[in-house]
């Protein structure tokens, strides 16, 4: 996704400059394509994904996940591609995914779809043609480990909780009667719908099965969630194939606060656990050096804040001698990996839009290993310090790469939308910064149309990120790319709140949510029209989930926009906490429950100004959401109704959080997207 003027500009200064032509195939300035077709909608259908590719331990081989569209059943399907390490010899492997090979590297353990319903555990030689289902459960395995020698396979599952009482006895059923299925009892304080590794009423627990196949048996218990129920964390076995650390948040402690988790150990034996870390914190994400000396880990303290930044430790592997690394980063480390040597931990951190590799020795400073605008995720390292990961920048959607830790040189593998995008004019990106209300230095992005001209005046759409936890990046973005495609500049913006920033720009918002944010947003949209070709009278904005907040926000705090679409939104911070499944937001953005001082939840509640509000305003949600439930949408459009103002309520069936699930789903999103924005354009 970056133009090779821009490439050049950008990243001149690193190795990462040797990008291969495809980039300056995709690049929207440059002449050849100036009679080049546009993007459009039928494309996302053809799209390719690739994602987690995991080197061989030999370094020799990469297996990775590609996804693409079952137009027939509306739905993504996943399957397993090996390749050589220089790219060569491409092929199928299996139906499925989250693949990772044995430590020989001699197999495959995968998870795929198995009769009659669900996903199970499968294995695969190298030289046979096809896996053996080794587990017959009745939820889906996630998180598979294996262990050191090979013989077994940990992995996570979901088990139904216990529930107390509640034992009645029905009168006989007539044979051939057809009542009404028993209702949910729902006894938990966080209720979460059903979704994939969830049950209503349920913790995640650790198995282990053997390599072979055979009855999983279950490790841990009680009520709690194994492998980090605030923020994840694998599983990894210690290299004597006796224990497997992982994290997990206690369950029946949660408050309403955010919720600490702490580092276990649990014998694969016999399944007694001991915790090694004891501090009140957010910990997770355990890896085991090599040498199984040392546990490397991420966390937090708990501190009443709206986001914190995790930091890098090591410990002893009995849990003593904790100490940070990479204290001089002021950025979360994610994914993390042991060198083979046991000298220090590699991991992915983002940066001002962007994400590189890091490298944190045992004993030194850490140093950032690869440099340049894009998002580089390094997955698997092998045992030669060849690393396999994914890049996309402006105008490149993902792609496998890889490289040595020590050279950093990169070498492009895959080129999987390279034929679907080659004679594609995309619209040019364009980074821009600028001084927020306070002076605080706010960065953002521009996409134009592939045919912008520089005297014509455009339409704008200001598109803002959910979370407010998250941060807009330089990867490829199709949804933008096709609004630009359709004769709009497109405008995306890390207002303060978002990461990748820094702890202290992320909690700009603290305990004031929406607010300063909003006026970041504003003033961004101001820098973008002094540009002189965006349209003042056809500025349009929407945004989902903490982005709906914002946008619902917006509608009632200016009337400068033509027409709003708010998805998935919070707009009543009283009423939210007794239907979503985080209820701990309440304490990330008000540190207290709304009967302590209800006026806060109030003063932040965007149906609270709704009688200011003038903008035709789109509501959009998922049927099935659960994180920013239905009534919170419908309240809004009541108030909206009620108060005249043009307003419309869909209502996506078969949709968690975010109503773009199903292929079918994302397409309609985009459309009613625009057509709403047409609908209200200001001739």
């Amino acid at each position: 996704m970056i133009l090779e003027e821009f490439m050049c500009r950008q990243m001149g200064r690193t190795k990462w400059l040797a990008i291969p032509l495809l980039v300056a195939a995709l690049a929207g300035g440059a002449a050849a394509q100036e009679n080049a077709k546009k993007l459009n909608l039928g494309m996302y259908l053809d799209m390719v994904g690739v994602s987690d590719p995991q080197i061989a331990p030999d370094g020799k081989q990469i297996l990775y996940t590609r996804r693409w569209v079952d137009k027939i059943n509306d739905r993504y399907i996943t399957a397993l591609w090996i390749m050589n390490s220089d790219g060569s010899h491409q092929r199928f492997f299996a139906k499925g995914g989250d693949g990772r090979w044995s430590p020989d590297g001699t197999r495959i353990a995968y998870v795929a779809e198995a009769p009659p319903r669900g996903e199970q555990i499968f294995v695969q030689w190298l030289d046979a043609p096809s896996g053996s289902q080794i587990t017959n459960v009745d939820q889906t395995p996630t998180g598979l480990a294996w262990s050191a020698d090979g013989k077994q396979i940990a992995f996570l599952m979901s088990v139904p909780a216990h529930r107390d009482g509640f034992n009645i006895k029905l009168p006989g059923e007539p044979a051939g009667a057809k009542w009404t299925p028993a209702p949910r009892i729902v006894q938990r304080l966080i209720y979460q719908a059903d979704r994939q590794g969830f049950l209503p009423d349920a913790y995640r627990h650790i198995f282990v099965v053997s390599a072979d196949g055979g009855a999983p048996r279950q490790l841990t218990t009680g009520a709690w969630n194994d492998g980090g129920g605030f923020g994840g964390g694998g599983l990894s076995w210690t290299p004597d194939n006796t224990e497997i650390l992982f994290s997990a948040d206690r369950v029946e402690d949660f408050e309403y606060r955010r919720q600490e988790s702490y580092i276990y150990a649990v014998n694969a034996a016999n399944g007694a656990v001991r915790q090694l870390t004891a501090e009140k914190a957010a910990h997770q994400d355990p890896v085991v050096s090599p040498d199984g000396k040392y546990v490397a880990y991420s966390g937090h303290p708990l501190v009443a804040e709206a986001y914190t930044t995790s930091h890098l430790y090591v410990m002893n592997l009995d849990g003593t001698n904790a100490r940070e690394l990479a204290a001089s980063l002021d950025r979360s480390p994610v994914g993390l990996m042991w060198a083979p040597d046991a000298s220090g931990v590699y991991f992915n951190a983002d940066t001002d839009g962007t994400r590189n590799l890091y490298f944190a020795p045992l004993a030194g400073d850490v140093r950032k290993l690869t440099e340049g605008d894009h998002m580089l995720t390094v997955s698997s390292i092998s045992n030669t310090g060849q690393a396999a990961a994914t890049i996309t920048a402006f105008y490149k959607p993902l792609d496998v790469y890889t490289f040595n830790v020590a050279s950093q040189d990169p070498r492009q593998l895959t080129f999987v939308n390279g034929d679907l995008l080659g004679g594609v004019k995309l619209g040019q990106v364009e980074e821009f910064s600028y001084n927020s209300f306070d002076n605080l230095k706010i960065e953002g992005w521009i996409i134009k149309p592939p045919d912008f001209q520089p005297g014509k005046k455009y339409p704008l759409i200001l598109n803002i990120h959910g979370g407010p936890a998250g941060m807009y990046n330089v990867g490829f973005n199709f949804a933008l790319q096709e609004h630009a495609a359709n004769g709009y500049v497109v405008v995306y913006i890390n207002p303060r709140g978002s990461t990748g920033y820094g702890s202290d720009f992320a909690n700009g918002i603290n305990f004031d949510y929406p607010g300063p944010d909003f006026k970041d947003l504003m003033k961004g949209v101001d820098a973008v029209l002094a540009r002189g070709y965006v349209d003042p009278q056809n500025l349009f904005v929407y945004g989902c989930s903490g982005g709906g907040v914002l946008t619902s926000w917006t509608v009632g705090h200016t009337n400068r926009f033509a027409a709003a679409v708010v998805e998935c939104p919070v707009i009543d911070w009283l009423s939210f906490g007794g239907e979503t499944d985080s209820i701990n937001y309440y304490y990330l953005f008000f540190h207290k429950l709304p009967w302590e001082d209800p006026s806060e939840f109030l003063k932040h509640s965007s149906v609270m100004y709704a009688n200011q509000v003038k903008t035709p305003t789109l509501l959009l949600t998922g049927v099935l959401d659960r994180r920013t439930p239905m009534p919170q949408t419908e309240e809004f459009y009541e108030a909206l109704k009620l108060l005249k103002v043009p307003t419309a309520m869909i209502q996506m069936n078969d949709e968690y959080h975010g109503a773009i699930g199903h292929p079918s789903n994302f397409m309609r999103n985009q459309l009613y997207l625009r057509y709403w924005f047409e609908k209200y354009s200001r001739k």
